[in-house]
């Protein structure tokens, strides 16, 4: 028996490397070719197919379809563009071979429906790991299907990419890693001043200043316009900080959350020193460069501030809320409710028992503002020493340009990381200290707080694997081609900046993403329009300030209305608020100040209205909107 089992073990041994052998010798047969193609191809959007040739070929002559192309063979392979309109059955002939396969393109489309499903399915079911979760699935399922593996594998195969490639791609991102790493240490910090006395030192601190809801409020809008130097920073500090002032005033979560979020965004892309510049500037100049104009990008950058219409209204539709006490649309009942839940003394206390001071400490308010100033001086300190990294200092530039310019060039996830840090430490020591917390109770409250921002990681992750797959399905270029594709008048073209803008930022929820897709499109095609129509250079100018101008502006639009913008979901979640509500409430008013910014601002400016009078009608139109429209609530 054992014999007969070694016999029959030694003949399947020698069938093994007799097929092994057999797959060598056919794997390098010369006399054959292959082709590589792409896992995503967009129909109408070029394509780099690949071939393989026997290693021996430095240059293949091929015939596709027909057409002969010449191809240089690098280790055994080459590339050629396609461009493929619908599916299409290629033939490629060559001496080495011939290969028949069929090519299915994704209809661009289709590049639509991830983020409109994401943010319909938010809406309606008011659940954003869901909503972001089937916008990933959708887009996964589209390109395997359309890449031929049949139904059922698509839905296999795109659930396994989802995880696997978008989600892994997303946290393998410096940018994004740094996101997380900083709202982290961050949440870390809030929670260990929160233990230490430190947040209710500052809360009774405000209180001498926020007595009423009005006062509460313009608190709150106030620090949101002096943390103007990042997005990140203000919503993640301005959140945290006043969100115990402002369940005190019976302001509610959502309202807060708005605040929070539309000042963040605005004034940081009006401010002369943040850390949107120099994408900006970098932006501004491709423009130039592609159009040779003697102009330089800041000086552009100075002069497109002027038309920054929505941005501004927005920070004056804030105060005007303010200051009138009133609101509408959905904001008006999350107020009431607010108020009504508060004065119960149930709700709030419920949701907030993990945010209290340790027994027996008397609440200071430097051992919270002290590591917060750490953040705010550190992240500024930071941009400049890793704008001087990039930068020379030129004597002959005066002092606010030199700045701008080194801030603009500086890595502000470095900035951030660096202060969030230094923040967290000085918190940790403070307790310490000043015997406020143990060594160990200081570290489990900087691990709880460190815990409390999982949420906000799970959702920044998938919102940005649902980026990636808009970027791949090229979901902007559809949008952009599509509206771009329409003959108008160059007085026009700033009004469609706006409105491209702020669907672009929409459905992808990315303002950066949207302002580098954009202007590359929208300033050429701007001063191209406006030169064949006959305008005079200053004239051509004007509009393409405006266009420079209403694209940043458009951005913050959209990422305002969009439940996937991460600046919008840092917004809500640092103000404790539900993510959706906070969309819910804040679409009827960023609508507003958009759509007055368009018709009494861009439009109309641009065809000679006078920039200071749009200002001023405009806030005019907010003010009689908020008059009229706006219910009075509790102060």
């Amino acid at each position: 028996m054992i014999s007969f089992i070694n016999n029959q073990f030694s003949k399947g041994l020698f069938l093994v490397f007799l097929l092994f052998f057999s797959g060598m010798l056919f794997a390098n047969d010369e006399s054959g070719i292959s082709v590589d193609k792409p896992l995503i191809i967009m129909s109408g959007m070029e394509t780099q197919l690949g071939i393989h040739f026997p290693d021996t070929v430095s240059q293949a002559i091929i015939h596709v379809n027909g057409q002969e192309m010449v191809l240089d063979v690098k280790e055994g392979m080459a590339s050629f563009p396609m461009v493929f309109q619908e599916e299409t059955s290629l033939f490629i002939q060559s001496q080495y071979g011939e290969i028949h396969t069929i090519v299915s393109p994704i209809p661009l489309w289709l590049s639509i429906f991830p983020p409109l499903i994401a943010i319909l399915v938010a809406l309606i079911l008011k659940e954003v790991f869901t909503a972001l979760f089937m916008g990933i699935f959708v887009g996964t399922f589209t390109i395997y299907f359309y890449h031929g593996v049949g139904f059922f594998a698509a839905l296999y195969k795109g659930l396994l990419s989802l995880i696997d490639h978008y989600v892994i791609n997303a946290l393998n991102n410096t940018g994004h890693l740094s996101i997380i790493v900083f709202s982290m240490l961050i949440g870390g910090m809030v929670f260990v001043i929160t233990r230490n006395g430190g947040m209710r030192g500052i809360v009774n601190f405000l209180s001498r200043y926020a007595k009423t809801r009005k006062s509460g409020q313009f608190v709150a809008w106030l620090l949101g316009v002096a943390i103007f130097f990042d997005d990140y920073a203000n919503t993640l500090v301005v959140g945290n900080t006043m969100r115990p002032v402002t369940d005190r005033l019976k302001i509610s979560r959502e309202k807060l959350a708005y605040i929070v979020d539309s000042t963040a965004a605005p004034v940081a892309s009006v401010a002369l020193i943040t850390t949107w510049i120099g994408a900006e500037l970098s932006y501004i100049q491709d423009g130039i460069r592609m159009l040779n104009l003697d102009e330089t990008p800041y000086i552009v950058f100075l002069h497109s501030l002027k038309y920054s219409f929505y941005p501004i209204f927005t920070l004056g539709f804030i105060i005007m809320l303010i200051y009138m006490g009133r609101d509408f649309g959905p904001m008006k009942t999350a107020e009431k409710r607010a108020a009504l839940a508060l004065d119960t003394g149930v709700e709030k206390e419920a949701n907030d028992q993990d945010f209290q001071p340790k027994e027996g400490i008397t609440p200071k308010a430097y051992n919270a503002l002290i590591p917060v100033l750490v953040v705010v001086l550190g992240t500024i300190g930071g941009l400049i020493a890793t704008g001087l990294e990039e930068v020379v200092w030129d004597h002959s530039l005066s002092f606010g340009f030199n700045l701008s310019l080194i801030i603009g060039h500086a890595d502000s996830y470095r900035a951030l990381l660096w202060s969030s840090l230094g923040g967290s430490i000085t918190a940790i020591l403070m307790s310490v200290g000043q015997g406020l917390l143990s060594l160990k109770e200081s570290m489990d409250s900087l691990l709880n707080g460190l815990k409390v921002m999982l949420t906000a990681v799970i959702i920044l992750t998938l919102a940005w694997s649902l980026a990636g797959i808009t970027e791949d399905l090229q979901t902007a270029q559809f949008i952009s081609g599509s509206l771009i594709s329409l003959k108008v008048s160059p007085f026009l073209v700033p009004g469609l900046a706006f409105v491209l803008a702020a669907i672009v930022a929409f459905s992808t929820g990315s303002s950066w993403g949207t302002m580098a897709i954009l202007y590359p499109l929208m300033l050429p095609a701007s001063w191209m329009l406006s030169t064949s129509a006959g305008l005079a250079y200053d004239e051509s100018l004007s509009l393409f300030h405006n266009v420079v101008s209403v694209i940043l502006a458009g951005s913050v639009l959209g990422d305002h209305c969009s439940p996937i913008s991460d600046t919008t979901i840092m917004s809500s979640l640092a103000s404790q608020c539900n993510h959706i509500e906070h969309v819910r409430t804040q679409l009827p008013y960023a609508l507003t100040v958009g759509f007055v910014s368009l018709v009494i601002g861009t439009i109309s400016v641009a065809y000679g209205l006078p920039v200071i009078l749009g200002f001023v009608l405009g806030f005019f139109v907010l003010f009689l909107i908020i008059r009229y429209l706006g219910i009075k609530t509790l102060s």
